[in-house]
């Protein structure tokens, strides 16, 4: 082959070579592009925000009745039922069973006075934790789980505006709670619920929370309890909000918590008046959207 021939067909394979390289580099932008999704998008502000949040899938398009697809198997192991990454409201008792949630804790002085009326009832209630006051009081969360209770995820830092932050916020804020309460539940216990600060859902976070094995978990009645309103107000907003559906917030944290304690023993009476059993909400059934909340 002669000198201008080899020149000639070097430069066909040098053209062949970039274009092979080019193709890859599209490649591989395109599977970013894939992996990152800008379809997700986060939830709006106001007292709205969980139901808004439920009435779109996890690619930011209007659902239907709510929901969404499907979540993780159960936990990192993949294993176990599938749970959804919709908004848990119902009750695993079905019927007219009602579902305590407690929020905040664990706290030191009010969990105790919680789990004291609950124990006297024979009542059994999602505890909604914040990570750092679980690793500072194991104690509590191993009381909470050998009396039967479920615990729930409830975040690192009970950011209400978290639905405007990055997903990678999101997902720091949800698994390292998670992490934390476990840790210091021992016993191999899960954190099984994820609830967003102030109903702050977004289909990222839902999606993070059932890929980890935890089913967000919203509410139908909000007590107010957390703004002290008086004891009266707080029965009263049970009685009067518990046909929007079956799950209650309280709060055992977050200042001082005797009116929460006080109403809880009067809401239980009642209930147990009422003849209306109580349960945990459910994780691995299809739930569809229902009433909305403040802050928690």
């Amino acid at each position: 082959m002669g000198f201008t021939a080899r020149i000639r067909s070097q430069g066909v394979r040098a053209r062949i070579a970039v274009a092979a390289s080019a193709a890859a580099v599209a490649a591989t932008v395109w599977g970013v592009v894939a992996l990152v999704d800008p379809g997700h998008h986060g939830s709006r502000d106001g007292a709205s925000r969980q139901t808004q949040d439920q009435n779109r899938t996890p690619d930011g398009e209007n659902g239907k009745n709510g929901e969404g697809k499907g979540g993780g198997n159960g936990g990192p192991g993949g294993s176990g039922p599938l749970v959804p990454e919709t908004i848990a409201h119902a009750s695993e008792s079905g019927g007219d069973a009602v579902n305590i949630t407690i929020d905040d804790g664990p706290d030191p002085r009010w969990t105790p006075r919680i789990l004291d009326v609950l124990k006297r009832y024979d009542v059994k209630a999602t505890f909604c934790m914040v990570g750092p006051q679980a690793k500072a009081h194991p104690d509590l969360v191993k009381k909470v789980v050998q009396g039967g209770h479920r615990l729930c995820d409830h975040t690192m830092d009970h950011d209400t505006g978290m639905d405007k932050k990055p997903v990678a916020y999101q997902e720091q804020q949800i698994l390292e709670a998670k992490k934390l309460i476990e840790e210091a539940a021992g016993g191999g216990a899960k954190a099984e619920y994820y609830r967003a600060p102030g109903g702050a859902f977004t289909p990222d976070s839902r999606r993070i929370a059932a890929a980890s094995g935890m089913r967000p978990l919203g509410w139908n009645v909000d007590t107010k309890d957390f703004e002290k309103p008086g004891v009266a107000a707080i029965v009263n907003a049970v009685k009067r909000e518990i046909n929007n559906g079956p799950t209650v917030l309280f709060h055992d944290a977050g200042g001082n918590r005797t009116q929460s304690v006080e109403a809880l023993d009067q809401v239980l009476a009642w209930l147990k008046d009422q003849g209306r059993p109580t349960g945990f909400p459910v994780r691995t059934e299809a739930d569809t959207p229902s009433a909305s909340a403040p802050p928690s």
